[in-house]
């Protein structure tokens, strides 16, 4: 079963969770809609998505009828619920590894990482593979977690998706820097590949790991939280796009 395209405007959706990470969108400041699709070269049907969206994350607060602005959050924040990420699904990927994966869904993840494959095979990223990168990865994560077959841990993940970065869903990748996003994401696809080989040989232990581990390169490798890496104080601090 092939992989499902992204929407249209996902790579709207991702280019302003790195501006709000880097703080090229201040914390506080609002977020006009034309403006933002005109630096963006979209219409603003996609940023209007994209703000609804970051909404439920919490990256952005509404205004009422002025739109959105931009959600002061911490380092700490954002750590401590991508480790909670990291927890449950290590947790599901042990207890896959344990209690051995069905035929199917071995063969759903083994599919995925072939996706994966082709995706990274000529060395270099362009931005609609960013797009293609974004639907696999999302259907491996979930693949896994409802294969373990716990509902308390699908619960718990879906409630803690509502955090700023802690979905597995949510990128935020520097569009400008292609080559250096190429080996962000190839790593990510690395673990995937070795977590999927842990389950298959029932490594209980080195499956949970993994994951926990591929949750935490979420905050180390992306360049985009490097600004706010020098200490916990709000994402948002430099130039933003203004409503005037």
């Amino acid at each position: 079963m092939e992989t499902p395209r992204m929407k249209p405007g996902q790579r709207v959706l991702m280019a302003l969770r790195k501006m709000i990470a880097s703080g090229e969108i201040k914390s506080g400041e609002r977020i006009a809609e034309i403006p933002t699709a005109a630096a963006l070269g979209v219409s603003r049907m996609p940023v209007r998505t994209a703000l609804r969206s970051l909404e439920q994350e919490g990256l952005v607060v509404r205004l009422g009828a002025r739109g959105y602005a931009a959600r002061g959050v911490s380092t700490g924040q954002i750590r401590d619920a991508i480790e909670v990420r990291g927890v449950l699904e290590g947790f599901a990927a042990r207890r896959l590894a344990e209690g051995g994966a069905s035929e199917q869904t071995r063969q759903r993840l083994a599919a995925l990482i072939e996706e994966g494959e082709a995706l990274f095979a000529s060395g270099q990223l362009c931005a609609e593979d960013l797009d293609r990168y974004a639907a696999y990865n999302l259907a491996f994560h979930d693949t896994l977690v409802a294969a373990a077959g716990n509902v308390a841990v699908e619960t718990a993940l879906a409630r803690n998706n509502f955090e700023p970065f802690a979905g597995a869903g949510a990128l935020a990748l520097d569009l400008t820097d292609l080559a250096a996003e190429y080996e962000h994401l190839i790593a990510a696809h690395r673990q995937h590949k070795a977590v999927l080989e842990a389950i298959e040989r029932g490594d209980a232990l080195a499956a949970e790991q993994i994951m926990r581990d591929h949750a935490l390169a979420a905050v180390r490798n992306a360049k985009v939280f490097e600004a706010a890496m020098s200490g916990e104080t709000p994402l948002g601090a430099a130039r933003t796009i203004r409503a005037d």
